[in-house]
């Protein structure tokens, strides 16, 4: 959420960051309902202030044994018309969150300008895609014909946009799970955290999903929870309403199942495991003071980096545009996985910093001097388990259709070296 007062003392900035996310927002109707709220709200200070007077009147006139029934007549029409204004200004104040709730957060100044990911800014590459001594198949191919991948099954179950993982594909996506738990756990100092996979619709509030992506998300008919659509919703309401006395920053890793309904997508990525209805991921996050959040979203990328160094995979680090990054970042580096089978990047990860527009829709602050603050926060895959899945079955495919398992996830897989067939 952003500050309220920013857009009154800052309406430029507020109006050229809208226009440069293609955001439909009014910044004038919503300045207009601010203003209206101001006025009401100071109609009924000086209503207050004029009850206060006429209570100190009418003490004075009983204490002296006058007539004040003239001045407790006044004070009741002035105390109807304060109850009315009250409920005014609580009409404008839930009006005015109402509109505020649906503001995308300000673009960070280095972000570059543009409608969608055409105009997204290279960084870095890592890696360079394998050669094949032979024409790549992709992981659908590869899955069914090893048995590892059942889509025909998972339909059977729940519908279209699920698999099934059998045998080494199961062991597969639990190996890249562990890894990658352990890696940030172990080597890059973050907390591990299960969160539940059903929270609360004002924890999705908090973290931005509603109530502007309600339609994009599963939830339980009938009751207030829904289902997780990443462990970014949950990890961001661990210090909801808190002011956060630890030492900054706070890291968690969390490993949950995602949900999420795909609404809008029809026909896009439908075919294998690129865009599904529930899938596993490791997700990275930060609390962090306002100095550090952009130091800290370097190192939160490069950690999810590491993951796809340590497992070979050649990827590439991308500056999303404006047009193209989330509701609540500041500023996302995207993560591109080279897969052979599809002949192009595609994301495995997004690492954003969010600044305080989660801390202020969530009231999470720290206290630095006296008066609290609002923290940032910073979240990122690390990874998108199933998309690094499929990362692993088509860059390491061999000519025989199997699958060679990189050394880091034998560990993991009792020591498994090659996906065969099984017999």
């Amino acid at each position: 959420m952003i500050d309220v007062k920013l857009l009154r003392d800052q309406p430029g900035l507020v109006r050229t960051s809208l226009e440069n996310r293609r955001s439909p927002a009014d910044l004038d109707a919503i300045l207009e309902i601010d203003a209206d709220r101001r006025r009401e709200l100071h109609a009924m200070e000086q209503l207050r202030a004029e009850q206060n007077r006429a209570s100190q009147e009418i003490a004075r006139l009983k204490k002296a044994k006058e007539d004040a029934s003239a001045a407790i007549a006044a004070m009741k029409d002035v105390s109807a018309r304060i109850k009315q204004l009250d409920e005014q200004v609580k009409a404008l104040d839930n009006q005015l969150r109402d509109e505020l709730l649906l503001l995308p957060n300000l673009c960070h100044e280095s972000v570059p300008v543009g409608p969608d990911e055409s105009a997204n800014r290279l960084e870095r590459t890592w890696g360079t895609p394998p050669a094949f001594e032979f024409e790549p198949k992709d992981h659908v191919e590869l899955g069914e014909a090893l048995g590892i991948l059942d889509f025909e099954a998972a339909a059977k179950v729940s519908g279209a946009r699920f698999v099934v993982m059998r045998g080494a594909g199961a062991a597969l996506e639990r190996a890249l799970t562990h890894f990658m738990l352990d890696t940030h756990t172990r080597k890059h100092g973050y907390t591990e955290i299960l969160p539940p996979f059903l929270v609360l619709g004002s924890t999705m509030e908090g973290s931005g999903q509603l109530p502007k992506f309600a339609e994009e998300a599963f939830t339980v008919e009938g009751r207030d929870l829904w289902l997780v659509p990443t462990a970014e919703v949950p990890l961001t309401n661990l210090h909801r309403d808190e002011i956060i006395e630890a030492e900054l920053p706070l890291n968690y890793v969390a490993y949950t199942p995602c949900f999420r309904s795909e609404a809008g997508s029809y026909g896009k990525d439908t075919r294998g495991m690129l865009r599904q209805h529930q899938f596993d991921k490791v997700e990275l996050y930060k609390f962090t003071d306002p100095e550090r959040s952009w130091d800290e979203l370097e190192d939160l990328t490069r950690h999810a980096e590491t993951i796809l160094q340590k497992l070979g995979l050649p990827y590439r680090v991308v500056t999303l545009s404006t047009g193209d990054m989330g509701f609540c970042a500041a500023k996302t580096y995207d993560l591109e996985v080279w897969l052979p089978g599809q002949n192009t990047y595609r994301e495995i990860s997004s690492c954003s910093n969010c600044t305080d527009f989660q801390a202020r829709r969530a009231n999470i602050r720290f206290r630095r001097d006296k008066k609290p603050e609002y923290v940032h926060t910073l979240n990122g895959s690390g990874l998108a388990v199933g998309r690094t899945a499929i990362a692993v079955i088509e860059n390491y495919q061999q000519r025989d259709g199997s699958i060679a398992v990189p050394e880091v996830l034998r560990p993991y897989m009792g020591g498994l070296e090659v996906i065969e067939p099984a017999s």
